[in-house]
């Protein structure tokens, strides 16, 4: 479903031509990860794995992105609010075609190719055909005893409404009748989540792996007996998952939010999946009960819900079948030190994940919960672990008398429940837990370390590209900086103020801070650029991002393409601008990288007439990120510090032309093709490679004159 060509340059930046659609870019984001499962040279698990994203990334576009369009159109409204003004009724159409599309794709590579690559393997899915009577007879006693007890078989009748099924339960319709009575009952049975949705048969070698509705299915009559089984049906529901809090009304945000997480279970249904084989009649009936139509009915040719792949992916062993395992890095600037304090006073260090260990910041938060000299310590919260050591530190540290500030985030999507369980824990111990603004989303990553030093306080500052989250941080690439330069210290204490108190915005010395100005610095940046290529200077910007969408700066990424600025950005995500449009974008280069590791850091690089600015932060380009969310983006200015981003990290993720994916005039994406003579870049092998040298070959000691260098601390690796 290409965009049209476009031949000669609209006589205005506005129009909706020069802008592909938000939902439209992200079913292509998407398409990206489902082309890694169809990869051959991924290895047949990491390819697995890939499958289960793909689901599990759809479901959650479904929820937040589908429900808002539907109920655009349930209250007629006829209008788009995109720059692309593309109609919400249209919309839909444009999902549910490319969306049958790629879930057809899916499911022919998993039965064609993967579970074939596994079978050869040792890794059995079976299916009910497949089971010997010995195999039978283990199924019905597991049955019996794990299964059986949990399940609650419910009727359909004028006596019993049809039940409110859990948001993307996974459940059994089934037609069923009384001897000698000719009419049909029907009722539903829930697929309990609480077990696993594979159960693992007894067998010598490998694994024989048995889905958990086929256990139900074989054992239907003892859920219902004196009836005769006309036959059942899998389904599976998806509910709307996105609120709106009304900013004037709100008293309580943390109960607020409470309520809204408690309705999204009650949501609207927003898709209906089903076996491709389910009868009509069944079908006619569960939309009817849900309130759907025909349009929002997925028929699913195999297993329904895929993200129960992530199970398999989980089994132990299988190496070969895996990428390699990798081991992120120690930062020698920390392990050469006395302790992160002294490490950080020495220099700004910049680590890389996850090719360098994320052990540092959280070593760096326990250190400062432990350290008697630190005062306070402030940190934001977006997402974090289910058991988070960051979160327990500081616990430990307000256990201790510090004083501890936490911005924890209610609203951040789909992980409200977590973070309102870790508010009430860290508010038992003593920690200040503040929620932020209630129109605003608090979404950057800032930790604050006061200090009492032999010549006085010291403030040292941690911030991110990413969250305070052990588990993401090893497979989300990131940048982490820590530093004790007063500047940043005034600035980020500044910031907490704005956050915890009444606070006015103050002049900021380095961060660059959304809502309230960072939109205009990244427009100006743009702008200045195209001024120095006016004025016979190179005009030069390369952006690293996760998403592209906020109107204003994709003109202003036209206007200086129209100057003739090269422009390079490496969109993971979504990008609403389109590249290649003559006398428009032709000097805009957009690739996406979609690898083993989750592309996640924001990087910003503007020549600025030979004096190059690198900025990095949380925020990418986007309405949101720019409007509605308090952002931070910093300067990296530390000479070594700033040649790494430009030559290392921007370098090689321009370069990558294994996994990186180009944005084509027509809204469509095409792998890089290599050019005679050019030689393979994976970026993120590259990093990995990068990070395992620093670690082997620690740095010479600087040589400072007029002094003996100091002697060489070498680390020994642990085996």
């Amino acid at each position: 479903m290409s965009l049209p060509i476009i031949d000669t340059p609209p006589s205005s930046l506005d129009d909706p031509s020069l802008y592909i659609n938000r939902e439209r870019s992200w079913l292509e984001f998407n398409r990206r990860v489902l082309e890694e499962a169809l990869d051959p040279s991924v290895p047949v698990m990491e390819r697995l794995k890939f499958l289960a994203i793909y689901s599990s990334n759809l479901d959650e576009f479904f929820m937040v992105r589908v429900g808002g369009l539907q109920r655009k159109v349930q209250a007629g409204i006829n209008r788009s609010f995109g720059a692309d003004k593309l109609l919400p009724r249209i919309q839909l159409e444009q999902i549910g075609k490319i969306v049958r599309q790629c879930l057809n794709t899916q499911y022919e590579v998993k039965s064609k190719e993967i579970l074939p690559a596994l079978e050869s393997a040792g890794v059995h899915i079976r299916t009910q055909q497949d089971l010997s009577e010995a195999e039978r007879k283990f199924v019905q006693e597991y049955y019996r005893k794990e299964v059986f007890p949990v399940l609650t078989p419910l009727a359909v009748d004028p006596g019993h409404p049809f039940p409110h099924l859990l948001n993307k339960s996974l459940n059994l319709a089934v037609v069923l009748q009384r001897p000698k009575h000719p009419d049909k009952k029907i009722a539903v049975v829930q697929v309990p989540s609480v077990l696993p949705r594979f159960i693992s048969l007894p067998i010598e070698t490998g694994y024989a792996l048995l889905p958990l509705e086929t256990v139900i299915r074989l054992n239907m009559e003892e859920l219902f007996p004196g009836m005769q089984i006309d036959h059942s049906t899998i389904f599976r529901v998806t509910r709307d998952s996105e609120y709106e809090i009304d900013d004037e009304e709100v008293e309580d945000l943390l109960k607020a939010i409470e309520e809204e997480v408690r309705k999204r279970r009650r949501g609207n249904a927003v898709r209906l999946e089903i076996e491709k084989d389910g009868p009509a009649e069944i079908e006619q009936f569960l939309t009817t009960a849900l309130h759907l139509e025909q349009a929002d009915v997925y028929r699913i040719p195999g297993l329904i819900d895929l993200t129960c792949l992530f199970q398999i992916y989980s089994l132990p062993g299988f190496a070969n079948l895996r990428d390699p395992q990798h081991v992120p890095q120690s930062v020698t600037d920390f392990t050469r030190a006395a302790n992160h304090f002294a490490a950080i006073r020495a220099k700004d260090i910049l680590v890389h994940h996850p090719y360098e260990s994320f052990n540092h910041t959280v070593d760096f938060i326990e250190a400062a919960a432990a350290d008697e000299r630190v005062l306070a310590i402030k940190q934001t919260l977006y997402r974090t672990s289910s058991d988070s050591p960051i979160v327990r530190a500081l616990q430990r540290a307000a256990d201790a008398g510090k004083q501890v500030t936490a911005v924890i985030e209610l609203k951040a999507r789909l992980d409200e429940e977590r973070n309102i369980l870790w508010a009430r824990e860290l508010e038992k111990s003593g920690v200040h837990v503040v929620f932020g603004f209630v129109g605003l989303k608090t979404h950057c990553k800032v930790a604050l370390v006061v200090r009492k030093e032999e010549d006085g306080i010291r403030r040292y500052v941690h911030l991110s590209t990413g969250n305070y989250n052990p588990q993401t941080a090893r497979f989300y690439t990131d940048l982490g900086f820590f530093t004790c330069n007063t500047d940043f210290a005034e600035d980020v204490s500044a910031l907490f103020n704005y956050l915890t108190g009444y606070s006015e915005l103050p002049h900021w010395k380095k961060l660059i801070v959304a809502p309230s100005r960072m939109q205009d610095f990244m427009i100006e940046s743009i702008d200045k650029e195209a001024a120095f290529q006016k004025s016979g200077k190179v005009g030069r910007i390369r952006v690293k991002i996760n998403g592209l969408l906020e109107p204003a700066v994709i003109k202003a990424l036209y206007r200086a393409s129209q100057a003739g600025v090269k422009i390079d950005i490496a969109c993971r995500g979504i990008c609403a601008l389109r590249a290649g449009i003559p006398g428009v974008s032709e000097n805009i280069r957009v690739i996406s990288i979609v690898d083993r590791f989750l592309e996640h850091s924001r990087i910003f690089y503007f020549g600025n007439g030979g004096d190059p600015q690198v900025y990095i932060g949380s925020a990418d380009w986007m309405d949101r990120n720019l409007s509605r969310r308090v952002e931070v983006v910093f300067p990296i200015e530390q000479p070594d510090l700033k040649k790494r981003v430009i030559d290392e990290i921007l370098a090689y993720t321009m370069a990558d032309n294994v996994k990186a994916r180009e944005l084509m005039p027509d809204g469509s994406y095409r792998k890089v093709v290599l050019k005679e003579g050019e030689t393979p870049l994976r970026s993120q092998s590259r990093f990995m490679e990068i990070a395992d040298r620093k670690a082997a070959t620690p740095p010479e000691p600087e040589k400072v004159e007029g002094t003996k260098p100091p002697s060489v601390i070498r680390v020994r690796k642990k085996k």
